[in-house]
């Protein structure tokens, strides 16, 4: 199981790794309290939990910086890990796109000679939070697995993941999925360490319709 310096690591380098690649415009380098690793300045961050519109949501996270990773695009990126006696207790992983690209989308002739900017360009793009949680404390099989994604906001969706994700797992699947032209551009750049955390997805929840690595 990786251990909090392993995951600590993770996110040092794949901050440095995007600054350099010309993916991250602002960013906030972890930090490491006793197990609880977050980002520096984090601030309280249960707006993103509350019943309130996405954008409102966006602008408070975006206007208090609280995010590791804000994307070339504007996309918000918060890994967030917390350590009891060197054992992950939990997790959450969040990507918040910009609700409004209008500045990208009505000014093309700007970003269309990059191609980096490709994925983001649709007028017919519709963007919305995506969060992995690990979160056994409270475990409920097939209503609240240990490990689960949540799409857009919605209140109870909670679909099964076959266990905690590395920041290496989530961030390669951001790029791969969102930003395509950006990760087959810098592919040698973002390769799968060995560290993987144990399945914690049950027999039932592997029987309905779950994600996960095999």
């Amino acid at each position: 199981m990786p251990n909090s310096v392993i995951i600590f690591r993770q996110i040092e380098e794949i901050t440095s790794k995007l600054i350099r690649l010309g993916l991250s415009v602002q960013q906030n380098y972890p930090s490491n309290q006793q197990g609880a690793i977050a980002f520096s300045g984090m601030q309280d961050i249960s707006i993103a939990m509350k019943n309130i519109a996405y954008e409102e949501i966006y602008n408070k996270l975006e206007g208090s910086k609280n995010y590791n990773i804000k994307m070339l695009d504007g996309a918000l990126i918060q890994m967030l890990y917390s350590y009891r006696d060197n054992k992950l207790v939990s997790h959450r992983l969040a990507f918040f796109p910009a609700p409004n690209l209008e500045s990208f989308q009505n000014e093309p002739d700007i970003y269309e000679d990059d191609e980096i900017y490709a994925d983001i360009l649709g007028r017919n793009i519709v963007t919305f939070p995506i969060r992995f949680d690990y979160d056994p404390d409270n475990f409920k099989e097939i209503e609240h697995p240990k490990t689960h994604a949540t799409l857009g906001q919605y209140r109870n969706c909670r679909i099964p993941v076959s266990e905690p994700l590395t920041p290496e797992i989530f961030i390669i699947f951001l790029l791969r999925n969102f930003y395509n032209t950006a990760f087959r551009k810098y592919t040698q750049e973002f390769v799968l360490s060995s560290h993987r955390f144990p399945r914690t997805i049950t027999d039932i929840e592997k029987s309905s319709f779950h994600l996960g690595m095999y």
